[in-house]
This record gives C-alpha cells, sequence and structure tokens, in this order.
C-alpha cells in the first residue's frame, strides 16, 4: 500500500527548507506544472498579494544583497510596512513597484 503525504504536510516542509532549496522546488513545479498557458500570474501568485516579505526575502524577490536593500530603505525608495522588534518587513506590492523600477533603470 502507498502512503501519500497531505498537501498540509508537504506545505509544513517545504516552509522548513532553506530559501535556495524552496527556490529550486518552485522552480521545478513551474517548469513541469504550470506550462499549461491558460494559468494568470493571479491564478499562480494572488495568495501573496498582501503577503509581507522579511528583509532576506525582500532581498532575495528583488535579486538584490541585503545591503543594497539596506541601502533603498534609507534612500526612501523602499518604506517597511510594519517592524517586529528589530525585523522589518515589507509588502509585495512595494516590491513589486521596486522590481519593476529598478529594471526599467
Amino acid at each position: 500500500m502507498t502512503q501519500y503525504m497531505t498537501a498540509e504536510d508537504l506545505f509544513a516542509h517545504v516552509q522548513k527548507m532553506p530559501s535556495k532549496e524552496r527556490i529550486k522546488f518552485f522552480s521545478l513545479i513551474a517548469i513541469n506544472a504550470f506550462q499549461d498557458p491558460s494559468y494568470t500570474h493571479e491564478q499562480v501568485f494572488g495568495h501573496l498579494r498582501n503577503a509581507t516579505f522579511s528583509a532576506e526575502e525582500a532581498a532575495e524577490f528583488l535579486e538584490v544583497s541585503i545591503p543594497t536593500l539596506r541601502r533603498y530603505v534609507q534612500s526612501g525608495k523602499l518604506k517597511p510596512t510594519s517592524m517586529i522588534g528589530r525585523s522589518q518587513l515589507f509588502s509585495s506590492d512595494d516590491l513589486r513597484l521596486l522590481k519593476l523600477k529598478i529594471s526599467k533603470e
């Protein structure tokens, strides 16, 4: 008898992965599972619309180093949406807009 991992178990496991492994994992999924052109950006990433990202995750998303992310914050190009202790959190909308601006420079 074959046992399967539930979606909840898989999600919990993925959350524990180092970020580089998560990137590889989701890249494999994107390459192999989302080849159907009828999927929209909203269908695939819509659940992240209201998500917040840590500084490390924000830097990964922007494809910049942490020091560069900090410079964006110091210069006012990016503002944290909230603070938890000393940790800054950034909105996905703000990151998406900044990424568009960066790509046009």
